[in-house]
């Protein structure tokens, strides 16, 4: 990266900047995974680097708070008060992040704020109440436990009444939403969720990329490229696909 900086955003979150070249390009703000409870700058600084070089694009991370200590909503809170701050042309994340990044658009909607033009939804959690299929079809056995993501998910959401008013997928008018890349993986536990929140998109009128990479598990962004020739080709998709929608 010719630039990668550590700054103070608005309420005092942590950022961190990173500028591919010397010019200005369009900016992304991403949120990173970690079902709520886990993640920060560091675990997805690599992340943030190859998307920043590969897309073409600057990328703004944000540590936005997690719980226990901070519970629903605070962190679509902090996701919505940097949008606000930064005026992205994208918001991307993945897992919880991915949930932030489009809960975060549903606030600033709903406020009648400036949206930003994409959101990229990688492997996204959009159903608190844990009640799609896939979930107990993919929830054991493979990177994504169940058992973990419920007691996660009790974590960020103690009040059941807050995950489904929380939900990204029960939420009754998607319409006004920015255009969406959605990125689901075959044995990931959150997959129908995923799939589902694009259809209903999708139904809604709003753009939508969607793509279910075969024979992958939740998580394949972080690193799997190190390891996996598939994880490492459904990278390159989702690269091109990001660089498609915002150098259009």
């Amino acid at each position: 990266m010719t630039h990668v900086e550590d700054l103070a955003g608005p309420n005092g979150l942590l950022l961190r900047h990173y500028r591919p070249c010397e010019q200005a390009r369009p900016l992304m703000v991403f949120a990173h995974g970690g079902a709520f409870v886990l993640g920060d700058l560091d675990t997805h600084d690599r992340t943030c680097r190859r998307i920043a070089d590969a897309c073409d694009v600057e990328v703004l991370a944000v540590d936005y708070r997690r719980s226990p200590e901070y519970r629903h909503p605070i962190a679509i809170e902090d996701v919505a008060a940097v949008l606000r701050w930064a005026r992205p042309f994208a918001v991307a994340g993945d897992s919880a992040g991915g949930y932030l990044a489009t809960m975060a658009c549903l606030r600033l909607r709903d406020a009648g704020d400036v949206l930003p033009a994409v959101q990229v939804l990688i492997c996204p959690n959009t159903d608190l109440t844990l009640s799609q299929p896939s979930i107990a079809e993919k929830g054991s056995g493979y990177t994504l436990d169940a058992d973990f993501l419920t007691w996660a998910i009790s974590q960020w959401t103690p009040d059941p009444a807050d995950r489904t008013l929380g939900s990204p997928l029960l939420v009754a008018d998607l319409r006004g939403m920015p255009d969406a890349l959605i990125v689901t993986a075959e044995h990931d536990a959150l997959r129908d969720e995923g799939n589902a929140y694009g259809q209903r998109l999708a139904h809604a009128g709003v753009r939508v990329i969607h793509r279910e990479e075969p024979g992958l598990a939740h998580g394949f962004i972080q690193d799997m490229d190190l390891t996996s020739p598939a994880a490492a080709a459904a990278h390159d998709r989702l690269f091109d696909d990001i660089k498609t929608l915002i150098h259009r």
